[in-house]
């Protein structure tokens, strides 16, 4: 009699489980599916915000900082030779009084094939190249936010290199 009574209320709870597990599946799916959502979500706002800084590190290089007058080779009417941009150039300018420490060339920063990321962003930061050495002038020595330096220099890695 027990066994018979066991199983009308199991019969009788039976829907009402069945309920209940088909809303947990259906929770579970719905997780899954909006996880799905912003996994997608954060992939396209990864590539904008990428897209992003690419846009911004373009305005601080050729609007700002003006990088490609002297990274940039010049024309014979000495005018920059979009063809070669940012391919590294001979400094065209001197100091009024002359320095030992004046660099004689502007190094490529197209695709920034001497630099790694983080050299890049130590020489925006904080002035120093990649053995620790000063910045040469005429190259100014900048203090950027970190966000405006990595913007830089994923606009730079952007930038087609001559070896490309």
């Amino acid at each position: 009699m027990r066994l018979r009574h066991y199983k009308r209320e199991l019969m009788k709870a039976t829907p009402s489980a069945s309920l209940w597990i088909a809303i947990l599946i259906a929770a579970a799916i719905g997780i899954t599916t909006a996880a799905s959502v912003q996994s997608t979500a954060k992939q396209s706002s990864s590539k904008a915000s990428a897209a992003g800084d690419v846009k911004r590190g373009k305005y601080l290089v050729e609007e700002v900082a003006k990088c490609s007058e002297c990274h940039t080779p010049r024309d014979a009417q000495g005018q920059l030779d979009r063809s070669r941009w940012l391919q590294g150039a001979p400094i065209w300018i001197t100091p009024v009084h002359p320095r030992s420490s004046w660099a004689e060339n502007a190094p490529a920063l197209a695709g920034f094939p001497s630099f790694s990321d983080a050299d890049a962003v130590n020489i925006l930061e904080k002035g120093f190249g990649p053995r620790g050495e000063t910045i040469r002038p005429p190259m100014h020595i900048y203090h950027l936010s970190h966000e405006d330096a990595l913007a830089i220099v994923a606009y730079l890695r952007s930038v087609p290199s001559s070896s490309q």
